[in-house]
């Protein structure tokens, strides 16, 4: 009996562990590329004042992540976008998926 409850607090504890190591490097984030295909096909820029006016004729310099309805935070210089999960856009960003918010 004694080695049964030895081995369950042994896994118990191993499990504990593994979930702790595997949600820190989770969290942390990387900024999306302007060069990541995704993020060129749709021409997202980490600076509104960078969009390509011509190919983009949509886009006013008011445009920004920051108030995009898939923007996904209240941080100032960065936050998570629905377009591209597990990374952080620019908030003074824009893409063409641009959608204002509500």
């Amino acid at each position: 009996m004694n080695k049964r409850r030895a081995f369950l607090a042994t896994t118990v504890c191993g499990f504990a562990g593994i979930s702790v190591v595997t949600v820190g490097p989770v969290s942390a984030q990387t900024m999306v590329a302007e060069t990541d295909p995704q993020a060129a096909a749709l021409g997202y820029k980490a600076n509104t004042a960078q969009v390509d006016q011509k190919k983009f004729a949509k886009h006013n310099a008011e445009q920004k992540c920051v108030n995009c309805q898939l923007y996904q935070s209240k941080a100032a210089d960065n936050g998570a976008c629905t377009i591209f999960p597990g990374k952080l856009v620019a908030a003074a960003g824009w893409c063409s998926a641009y959608q204002k918010k509500a």
